[in-house]
């Protein structure tokens, strides 16, 4: 388990992060969510043992990370901003990866170079910015390492690369369970790949949930009456946003589905359906519960 707690990082006269707080437990995918500079690359170079937190700690299984090599030897950390070794292809990479790795599988390293089609000998100086990205996904998780952080890992790639990539990290994740950190400012590339997703924003996780439970407790109804009606006709339901237009209502639920749609059907509407949301939507309406303008966190 990653524990973090009171974190806090400055860099001069700014605050990168603010008494964060987060419990990412082993064996997932945790999605971190959040706009430029609201502190996700910054949160990841804490936990890998990159930074040292000014405030607060950092616990893996219980050890801090940071100036700590067995903890560190467990940990791989591809950044948002590549680094290959000079004029370097990535057989020779793997080899770099290979001295540093234990883990490090070559068999691996050979089965995900002819899956993402791409030439091991030719130098990257020859590759563009997603066939990079693609090779730093291969070599992170031909090293094998216990916990693996992606920031950004879909940048620069196409929708097949994108969704190809998904697919091996989620492979991954449930062949040797290892715990996977992936960052991004879009939800939509986290939504169907996510154990769990956080929002982050001004240096704070401010949400933070399983997804399926995101997904399922809240929904739209549509719904109407032929006798004009409002908001005060639902006293025993929890609406979190309620919108009208002459005779329908939109109301976001937050409940128990079937046990809430069996209660609108006994007030016999004309019409009613129930319709789920999208991630993207169930954030917004939870954010704006919370106070926060989700839109302007995440352009």
């Amino acid at each position: 388990m990653i524990e973090a707690v009171g974190i806090t990082k400055y860099f001069e006269n700014f605050k990168a992060l603010n008494n964060l707080n987060c419990k990412i437990p082993d064996s997932c995918i945790y999605g971190l969510v959040g706009s430029n500079g609201a502190g996700k690359s910054t949160f990841l170079r804490l936990i890998s043992g990159v930074y040292k937190p000014d405030e607060g700690t950092i616990l893996m299984d219980g050890q801090p990370v940071y100036e700590n090599p067995d903890v560190k030897k467990n940990i791989l950390y591809v950044t948002d901003d590549l680094y290959f070794l000079p004029q370097s292809n990535m057989k020779r990479m793997a080899d770099f990866y290979h001295a540093i790795y234990e883990n490090f599988s070559y068999e691996k390293f050979n089965e995900l170079t002819e899956t993402f089609k791409l030439d091991p000998g030719k130098n990257f100086n020859t590759f563009s910015k997603g066939m990079r990205r693609q090779a730093a996904t291969i070599l992170a998780l031909a090293a094998k390492p216990r916990y693996l952080f992606f920031d950004e890992t879909f940048d620069g790639l196409d929708p097949v690369m994108r969704n190809l990539v998904k697919r091996c990290i989620y492979s991954d994740v449930l062949d040797r369970k290892t715990t996977t950190i992936i960052t991004s400012h879009s939800l939509r590339e986290l939504e169907d790949v996510c154990d769990q997703l956080a929002m982050l924003h001004k240096g704070g996780i401010v949400f933070e949930s399983d997804i399926q439970d995101l997904k399922t407790s809240l929904f739209k109804v549509q719904i109407a009456f032929g006798d004009p009606f409002d908001q005060n006709k639902f006293p025993d339901i929890e609406m979190v946003n309620y919108s009208q237009k002459g005779s329908v209502a939109n109301i976001i639920v937050r409940g128990d589905r079937d046990a809430i749609k069996a209660k609108l059907r006994l007030m016999n509407p004309l019409v009613l359906d129930i319709l789920p949301l999208t991630l993207e939507e169930v954030f917004i309406y939870e954010m704006e519960a919370l106070g926060y303008a989700f839109k302007d966190m995440i352009d």
